[in-house]
């Protein structure tokens, strides 16, 4: 079996260095408080198709005490909501939508989880643009938790 791989390469970026902290990811998208799953934004390529972003996983997330107790597991529901948040971010800046616009969530597929995300993780992001028309896009994304890839699915997003 073959070890999975990077949508692109992860020394693409340093990680000691974010381009885009919480208040620049919230200039761009709408999520606030609990909701917010992204914490910085370390690298984008130049032409907005790829990024790469991190959410650190607290042990007071409001999930902990419930999923699973004594034994808490990130939601993946929750890991896929924070890469629909990295395609949108990308995607508004994609369309110069930046600060305007509402880039939506409407749908994902091929979604597999393969590890356990857990309190005191960085859950790294990846997305990629993969298809793009004018109101519609698809963004290949996954998650890693140093070298193991923990989820991988396709969003699709509408600009509204």
């Amino acid at each position: 079996m073959m070890a999975p791989r990077a949508l692109f390469d992860l020394t693409t970026f340093d990680p000691g260095i974010v381009k885009f902290d919480a208040a620049a990811i919230e200039a761009v998208n709408p999520h606030r408080g609990a909701m917010r799953l992204l914490d910085g934004v370390y690298w984008c390529d130049d032409d907005w198709t790829r990024a790469a972003a991190y959410k650190d996983v607290r042990p007071d997330e409001f999930w902990v005490p419930g999923h699973i107790p004594g034994r808490p597991l990130m939601p993946g529901v929750l890991m896929i909501e924070a890469a629909a948040q990295l395609a949108s971010f990308v995607i508004s800046h994609y369309l110069k939508k930046g600060e305007g616009g509402f880039i939506g969530f409407v749908g994902c597929d091929e979604v597999k989880f393969r590890n356990q995300v857990v309190p005191g993780d960085r859950l790294v992001i990846l997305a990629e643009k993969v298809k793009f028309s004018s109101r519609r896009y698809i963004c290949a994304t996954q998650g890693w938790v140093g070298d193991n890839l923990c989820f991988e699915a396709t969003i699709t997003g509408m600009a509204i």
